[in-house]
């Protein structure tokens, strides 16, 4: 009889699981069965490339689809959609969905996402967002944005709560229609950056034409009946015809409630490397948190880069294999531009509070230089921030903000972290120098030469 695998999600870590467990099962002589259940509408889709859809960059949702589920279903996986579920039996191994239906497993994989968080203050009685007023998450989120900014008049104004990557990335979207944009953030604004980097950020935001408020805890709406007119703030209000929310996301695990499986604070399970998290139960994807390597911690980084390589460790040990997701080094990119403003943003490793946290002693700096030679007309500027363990020499952490070309230097840094690695690796190590590439000592390398000096 062939293994009952139940997959609940069909989006990166989900359909990464399935297909890698059917791909390991041909190869080990193993006999399996996949389901796959999502209440959604789309599957294995970049949620990441929404605000470029949004911004006219991307012709269509479809070109966000990765595999349709007609593809999915064309390898041999039984892809159920719009079935949610509601309820868990980890005794009997049955799930219950929202229909009522009780569907039974011999292994259950849960990559349910992490669905974008919606304060009370942007909903309805009814649990619906006002009109105007909604998240970037799902491709249905995607087309709504897209009709919303179609039809808006061209003196719209919108404003976009949270300063993240997304609400940046929202905010370019806005300006490239011609669109007033406020930004409105509880912190000082890309609160994952260092405040050196992250005054930068603002500066470019503002100078783009975004009205930047910093501090700003959003009390409640103007309303014109079920339409947003307008945004409130502790100390100040703005006229708004559309709002963005861009406040984070959670973990989608409720149906797991009552079932004895560990979570965090925040209801995310944490996974061994295989994907385990009990008995016959394995989970991968943004409904779980990922193991830093860099201090030996669990936190909540919802990423595609993440969850594909989670659920593809899953799916290979479920079905006889052995491959594993040994962690991360928090690394992550984006990117923000309008008019003559251009910024690459990128950080990998700790943040100096994170650093202190762990009962190490940091030492960071900041070095500014250009992304070229700087005789070279590519030439943009450049700064990067370094961060080392005193009594070690650990490389700690790495931040980078300019123009063309800078963001990917971070890649070098994460591969350094990866391999626990020193600042002095760093400093040393080959890297490749053309003048329209780089200078001769890489700007990268300059700032870790400058913190290993001053260990």
């Amino acid at each position: 009889m062939s293994t009952r695998v139940l997959v609940v999600g069909a989006d990166a870590a989900g359909m990464s699981a399935a297909h890698q467990a059917l791909r390991t099962a041909r190869r080990t002589g193993n006999d399996i069965a996949v389901t796959v259940l999502d209440k959604g509408t789309h599957t294995s889709y970049s949620a990441c490339g929404i605000p470029y859809w949004m911004a006219g960059d991307v012709a269509s949702g479809d070109d966000l689809v990765a595999r349709t589920a007609d593809e999915h279903r064309e390898s041999g996986i039984d892809l159920r959609m719009g079935v949610e579920v509601v309820g868990s039996d980890l005794q009997a191994r049955t799930v219950t969905t929202a229909d009522g239906e009780t569907i039974g497993y011999d292994e259950l994989v849960v990559a349910t996402g992490a669905p974008a968080v919606v304060p009370d203050w942007a909903l309805q009685a009814d649990g619906t967002a006002y009109d105007g007023v909604g998240v970037v998450k799902t491709l249905d989120d995607g087309a709504a944005w897209v009709k919303r900014f179609a039809a808006a008049d061209s003196a719209a104004h919108v404003v976009v709560v949270g300063a993240g990557y997304v609400g940046v990335e929202v905010a370019e979207a806005a300006l490239r229609h011609g669109f007033g944009v406020t930004v409105l953030t509880r912190t000082r604004g890309m609160s994952m950056l260092e405040d050196e980097l992250s005054d930068t950020v603002n500066t470019g935001l503002v100078d783009a034409g975004v009205e930047l408020v910093l501090g700003a805890e959003v009390t409640g709406l103007e309303l014109d009946g079920d339409r947003v007119t307008g945004v409130r703030w502790d100390g100040g209000s703005r006229e708004a015809d559309l709002v963005v929310v861009a406040i984070g996301v959670e973990p989608a695990t409720g149906f797991l409630a009552g079932s004895g499986i560990e979570t965090a604070d925040n209801g995310a399970l944490r996974p061994d490397p295989h994907g385990r998290v009990a008995d016959h139960v394995w989970a991968a994807g943004d409904c779980c948190e990922v193991r830093r390597r860099v201090d030996d911690s669990w936190v909540f980084r919802p990423l595609g880069t993440y969850a594909t390589k989670q659920g593809r460790a899953l799916g290979d040990t479920l079905a006889g294999g052995a491959l594993a997701f040994d962690g991360m080094v928090d690394t992550s990119i984006t990117r923000f531009a309008h008019g003559d403003v251009y910024l690459e943003i990128a950080r990998t490793g700790l943040s100096r509070s994170e650093a202190r946290e762990a009962g190490l002693d940091p030492v960071d700096l900041l070095t500014e230089g250009t992304t070229a030679t700087g005789y070279m007309p590519e030439a943009e500027p450049l700064s990067v921030w370094v961060m080392a363990d005193r009594t070690t020499r650990r490389l700690l952490g790495v931040q980078v903000v300019g123009g063309h070309g800078a963001g990917k230097r971070i890649d070098a840094a994460a591969a350094v972290l990866w391999a626990g690695g020193s600042v002095d690796d760093l400093a040393w190590m080959d890297l490749a120098y053309a003048p329209p590439f780089a200078t001769t000592w890489e700007v990268l390398q300059v700032a870790a030469r400058r913190v290993a000096e001053r260990l």
